[in-house]
C-alpha cells in the first residue's frame, strides 16, 4: 500500500487554474511533492531527469499534447513503466481507444471530483494509505 504522502506527481496541464485544482485535490488525499508543467515537452524532460512516481496530464495541450506526451514517456527506456493517468474533457470514445493502445494507465474525464481522482490513482497505484 503506497503513502500518498511519499509519492511524487507530475501534473501536466497548460491552464494554471486546472493544474492548481489538481494540486488541491492531491494534497487533499496526501500527496506532498508535486510537480507542474504547462506542456508535454516540459513533462516530459522533467519526468526523464528527476524522480517522479505518476503523470497526470491534459489531453489538450499547445506544443505536446497528452497523447505525445504518452508516446513519448512509453518510448523512453528509463521512464516507460511509468503511471500515466491523462485527463480530457472530452468523453471522446476514439480519444480514450487511442490512450489505451498507446498505454495508458487510466483517464479521467473533466470536470471531476477528488473522489474520482483518488479512484483512478488507486487503480493505478493501489490503495492509498
Amino acid at each position: 500500500m503506497p503513502h500518498a504522502a511519499a509519492l511524487k506527481v507530475l501534473v501536466v496541464d497548460d491552464q494554471n487554474s486546472v493544474r492548481q485544482v489538481i494540486r488541491l485535490a492531491l494534497e487533499e488525499i496526501g500527496v506532498r511533492h508535486i510537480l507542474e508543467s504547462e506542456n508535454g515537452k516540459d513533462a516530459f524532460e522533467k519526468a526523464t531527469t528527476q524522480p517522479v512516481n505518476l503523470i497526470i496530464s491534459d489531453y489538450n495541450m499547445p506544443e505536446m499534447d497528452g497523447l505525445a506526451l504518452l508516446r513519448a514517456v512509453r518510448g523512453h527506456q528509463t521512464v516507460r513503466k511509468l503511471p500515466f493517468i491523462l485527463l480530457t474533457g472530452r468523453g471522446d470514445r476514439d480519444l480514450v481507444v487511442k490512450a489505451a493502445q498507446t498505454g495508458v494507465n487510466n483517464y479521467v474525464v473533466k470536470p471531476f471530483t477528488n473522489a474520482v481522482l483518488r479512484e483512478k490513482i488507486e487503480q493505478v497505484m493501489g490503495k492509498l494509505a
